[in-house]
C-alpha cells in the first residue's frame, strides 16, 4: 500500500500527539513502513535520517538486533504478569542492575516519563505526611522546566503552552532561577550563572523554609526548553542545599540519561546522588513504554507498615511489563559489552570537525554539545521557522524538529561519520535558504513544541 493510502487512513482515524491536526491539512504526515540503524524507511522506499531518536528514545538504532533477540527470546517465555502479588525475572534483573548503576535501590515502575514524575511527586509528598512533616507539600522547579504533560508534571513545567488550558487544574508550584549557560553575561562564565542560580534557589527556599517537599529538575540539559545547558556546579549545589533545607532532589533523566550527556546517569557529572531518579525514553532502547523511579532505603522505608493505607497505592495495569523490562536488560548488556560511553565519547571528538561550518554559520548563536546532544539557536524573527526547517530537512532525508529557534541534534548511538556530514550539510543548506545570515521575515515566533 503506498504512503499516500495510509496518510489519509491515518488522518482520518488517528488524533496525533502535540499537534494541531489542522495543519495536516497542508502538511502531510509521514507513514512509516520500516526503520533499520539511523534510518526512517516510508512506503515509497524513501529513506530519513533520524536525527532525534524518534523524540530522544532510540539509542542502539531501528530493529536492532540483539534488541530484537532479546525481545523474540522473551516472547517464548512470558509477555506479561501483572506486578501486584506476582513477580517475574526480567524485572528483578532490571531492578538489581539499575540499584547498582544508580547507588539507588526499590525500583518503580511506570509508563512513560510523565508517570515517572507523578510517582516521584507523590512519593516525595506522602514520605513527608508520614515522617511527621505534613506541611512540606510544595515543589520547586526552574524556570522554562518540562516535566511531562499528566496534571501532577504539568504542575511542576514550566511551558505556558502546555500549562495555559490546564491552569485550573494544577497546584501551585515554587519556580527558581534558570542556570541556563545562555544567560552568561560579558565576562561571565556558565558557572558565573551556576552559582547566580543557585543563590536564587537558596533565596527561595529561605522563604519557604519547611514547606518544600522537593525539587525537581533535567540535570545538564533543559530539553524542552531549547537544549538549556547548566554548568555541573549547579548540581553539586542544589544537592548541597536540598540537604540543608530538608528537600528531597528528584533528578529527572528521562531524557538525559542513559548515556546521553556523556555519563550513563547525568548526575554522575557533578558527584551527587539524588533521592528519587526518574527513569524511561532511553531505558529500552525506544522499543517499548517503560518508566522507572529509583529512591532510597530511607524513602522505602517510610512505606513499609502493617496498614495498607501506608503503602503507595500508585499502579497501572502493564507496571513492571516483562518484554519491556528484557528490553531494557538488553539496553543495559550493550553499554556493558561494546563500552558505548567510550565509543561516544571517542565520536563526538571525531564529530567536532564536522561540525565547525555550523558553528561558524552567521546566523547560529549559542553553539553548545553535551554528550551526544548538539545545539544551537537561530538568528531569525520568522514566526514559520521552525516548521519551514522541519519541512525542508525532510526533503533533503533528514527528521530534525527544532524546539522554537532552537535546532538540535540528538541521533542514535550508532550513527557514523558519513551520516553526520550529512546532516550537517542539510542543516547548512536549509540555514541558508531559510534565514541566510539571520535576518528573517518579522512576525511573532510560534510557541516552541519539542
Amino acid at each position: 500500500m503506498p504512503s499516500t493510502d495510509w496518510l489519509s487512513r491515518s488522518t482520518r482515524a488517528v488524533w496525533h500527539p502535540c499537534t494541531q491536526m489542522q495543519r495536516h491539512e497542508t502538511f502531510p504526515l509521514i507513514p512509516i513502513a520500516r526503520g533499520e540503524g539511523v534510518w526512517l524507511i516510508d512506503f515509497d522506499g524513501k529513506r530519513y535520517l533520524d536525527a532525534v531518536s524518534s523524540w530522544w528514545v532510540n539509542l542502539f538504532g531501528h530493529a536492532n538486533p540483539r534488541i530484537n533477540a532479546a525481545l523474540i527470546d522473551q516472547l517464548g517465555r512470558l509477555e506479561h504478569v501483572m506486578l501486584a502479588g506476582f513477580t517475574h525475572q526480567p524485572v528483578v534483573e532490571l531492578s538489581e542492575r539499575l540499584a547498582a548503576l544508580s547507588g539507588l535501590g526499590h525500583a518503580f515502575y511506570g509508563s512513560d516519563g510523565a508517570s515517572a514524575t507523578e510517582i516521584a511527586l507523590k512519593m516525595s509528598f506522602q514520605y513527608w505526611q508520614q515522617s511527621g512533616a505534613p506541611q512540606k507539600s510544595r515543589f520547586i522547579h526552574l524556570e522554562h522546566s518540562y516535566h511531562g504533560e499528566t496534571l501532577g508534571a504539568l504542575a511542576v513545567t514550566d511551558v505556558p503552552l502546555f500549562r495555559q488550558t490546564y491552569a485550573p487544574l494544577l497546584n501551585a508550584a515554587l519556580t527558581a532561577p534558570s542556570p541556563d549557560a545562555r544567560l552568561a553575561g560579558p565576562g561571565e562564565t556558565a558557572e558565573t550563572v551556576a552559582r547566580r542560580a543557585a543563590a536564587g534557589l537558596e533565596a527561595l527556599l529561605q522563604q519557604h523554609a519547611g514547606e518544600v517537599a522537593a525539587l525537581i529538575i533535567e540535570p545538564l540539559v533543559q530539553g524542552a526548553a531549547g537544549m538549556a545547558m547548566h554548568h555541573p556546579l549547579y548540581l553539586a549545589e542544589v544537592r548541597r542545599l536540598c540537604s540543608q533545607y530538608g528537600a528531597h532532589l528528584i533528578a529527572d533523566e528521562i531524557a538525559v540519561g542513559f548515556g546521553r550527556t556523556g555519563t550513563l546517569f547525568a548526575c554522575e557529572q557533578a558527584g551527587v546522588r539524588p533521592d528519587f531518579l526518574c527513569l524511561s525514553k532511553g531505558i529500552t532502547g525506544g522499543y517499548l513504554p517503560l518508566s522507572c523511579v529509583l529512591t532510597t532505603d530511607e524513602v522505602y522505608a517510610a512505606f513499609y507498615h502493617p496498614d495498607i493505607r501506608r503503602g503507595f497505592l500508585h499502579s497501572h495495569s502493564y507496571t513492571g511489563n516483562a518484554l519491556a523490562c528484557r528490553a531494557a536488560l538488553a539496553v543495559l548488556d550493550i553499554f556493558a559489552e561494546d563500552d558505548v560511553l567510550a565509543q561516544n565519547r571517542a565520536k563526538a571528538a571525531a564529530f567536532a570537525p564536522l561540525l565547525a561550518p555550523l558553528q561558524a554559520h552567521p546566523a547560529v548563536r549559542h553553539f553548545r554539545q553535551q554528550g551526544m546532544i548538539w545545539a544551537f539557536d537561530v538568528a531569525t524573527t520568522r514566526s514559520d521557522f521552525a516548521l519551514a526547517f522541519f519541512s525542508a530537512m525532510l526533503e533533503q532525508g533528514c527528521l530534525l524538529r527544532p524546539i522554537g529557534q532552537t535546532v538540535y541534534f540528538m541521533p542514535p548511538y550508532v550513527i557514523e561519520a558519513e551520516q553526520m556530514a550529512q546532516l550537517v550539510n542539510a542543516t547548512l543548506r536549509t540555514l541558508d535558504a531559510l534565514v541566510g545570515d539571520g535576518d528573517g521575515q518579522s512576525g511573532e515566533q510560534e510557541p516552541a513544541v519539542p
